[in-house]
């Protein structure tokens, strides 16, 4: 898949039930692919990175973004969306 097309998300707070749910469903509304998805819990916290296709999205990304935000404070989380080429950029050694 080209650079640029995809995105990471990620996803952190405390463990509660429909998180995947909540995340994938905005994904899913706005035809956003779920490419690889990692998720742990560490006690009560409950982490989560999603690699995903943005190439076909029904909004922009800045819409995207704020969509997964809403969800996440609905859910009492913390959800980031970045191009994968910032991420890339920001975690380098």
């Amino acid at each position: 898949m080209e650079e640029g097309k995809r995105a990471i998300i990620t996803v952190l707070g405390h463990d509660r039930v429909g998180i995947i749910y909540g995340i994938s469903g905005v994904l899913a509304n706005n035809n956003v692919n779920i490419l690889d998805i990692s998720q742990t819990i560490l006690k009560e916290f409950f982490t989560m990175v999603m690699v995903v296709d943005v190439s076909q999205s029904l909004v922009e990304f800045a819409e995207l973004k704020e969509q997964l935000a809403g969800k996440g404070k609905e859910l009492g989380l913390q959800v980031n969306l970045q191009h994968e080429d910032i991420f890339k950029f920001m975690h380098r050694i």
